[in-house]
């Protein structure tokens, strides 16, 4: 199996003990293929990308930033891409600001295209339809709601594939916080992936279910796994804060999970969504419980 990281890593951009004078030269010196570099050199491989780095660091993905990133291929360096979510919401019925979310994720998909991802992952729904899908509501009036956002980010899906010609397999939409069921269809009706986030399943984001029920029902979909640990949520309890765990120190039953991968034969990425010190421990106990899985 083959276990990433992800680059969006705040202690890459502002290390620990650096003096606050310092820390914009440091922000405006980052360089993403050196970062890139060192968490291959630590045995993380695909390196995912995270398409938010550009709202802060536009340096990122200059033309000379992925041509370096690009030329990192040679040495066996492969990437996924994270599409842009701060700020973006490409459900939202509110047409000019769903355009505006679209233009930016279409952005981010044209500029690393150079470096052949393997798959992006997208947040169809934003905070604001994760808003409406906690809101104190009828259920009935929820779920006219809720409608209303997957057809904004139906729209906004028709639109990005159209417009940058990426095969619609390329495009894994993530359980995040917004029904399950809804991104299934989804999905299904526009011939997508998925990234199957374990953390975000146990804590209820995309509703209560069992973990495994979930595995089963979405695996043939998947072209990435975001890992990482939480706590299992009872019924109508969303665990904010309680992933982005590393492994061994919550709920996932990692050995099943591991042996439900290995049983589908599946190829796609774990990409460890941690600090790098937290992957590093949970590429450990991924080594301690199923040693075969660890190339």
């Amino acid at each position: 199996m083959r276990f990433g990281i992800m680059t969006m890593q705040l202690e890459a951009l502002v290390p620990s003990g650096v003096p606050a004078e310092q820390v914009m030269a440091n922000i405006m010196g980052f360089d993403h293929a050196a970062l890139a570099r060192s968490l291959y050199e630590k045995g993380f491989n695909p390196i995912e990308l995270g398409g938010d780095l550009g709202m802060f660091l536009p340096h990122a993905y200059n033309a000379e930033a992925i041509a370096k990133l690009k030329a990192l291929k040679s040495e066996g360096v492969t990437y996924t891409v994270h599409l842009p979510l701060w700020s973006v919401e490409p459900s939202t019925p509110l047409t000019p600001v769903r355009r505006g979310s679209v233009e930016a994720v279409i952005e981010t998909i044209r500029t690393t295209a150079p470096i052949e991802p393997e798959a992006y992952v997208l947040h169809a729904t934003g905070a604001l339809a994760a808003e409406f899908y906690n809101m104190k509501i009828s259920e009935m009036a929820r779920a006219i709601i809720l409608r209303q956002f997957q057809n904004g980010a139906r729209e906004s899906i028709k639109t990005l594939l159209a417009e940058t010609g990426l095969p619609s397999r390329k495009l894994a939409i993530e359980t995040v916080e917004f029904p399950l069921d809804m991104t299934i269809e989804l999905v299904e009706e526009l011939d997508l992936s998925m990234c199957l986030d374990t953390g975000h399943v146990l804590a209820g984001f995309p509703g209560w279910f069992d973990f495994f029920e979930v595995v089963n029902r979405i695996l043939p979909r998947v072209a990435e796994v975001h890992l990482h640990d939480s706590k299992k949520m009872p019924q109508g309890v969303r665990g904010y804060g309680e992933d982005h765990k590393p492994l061994g120190t919550r709920d996932l039953e990692l050995g099943r999970f591991l042996d439900c991968l290995a049983a589908a034969n599946y190829q796609g990425p774990l990409v460890f969504e941690l600090t790098v010190a937290e992957a590093l421990e949970s590429l450990q106990v991924v080594k301690s419980i199923r040693p075969n899985a660890v190339k």
